[in-house]
């Protein structure tokens, strides 16, 4: 029997964002957002590239947001 492949989740190009509209959004500085972006343990989710081509789904920061408040309330 053949495995089934999983399905792809659809991304709506206005959830793709710059770190500049990601730290606007979050009302941050964009220092915040690489500097989130570079950490090791509980890295920010990207949709990859670096440098200015560096692209974040809003729909994925939000779910990473979440867990980290769960994470903050153990």
């Amino acid at each position: 029997m053949p495995a089934t492949a999983a399905p792809i989740a659809v991304l709506d190009p206005s959830d793709i964002i710059t770190p500049e509209e990601l730290s606007k959004r979050l009302k941050v500085n964009s220092s915040w957002v690489y500097e989130q972006r570079r950490n090791k343990r509980n890295r920010i989710p990207t949709l990859g590239g670096t440098g200015r081509y560096l692209r974040y789904s809003w729909v994925e920061v939000c779910s990473w947001m979440a867990a980290q408040r769960k994470a903050g309330a153990r």
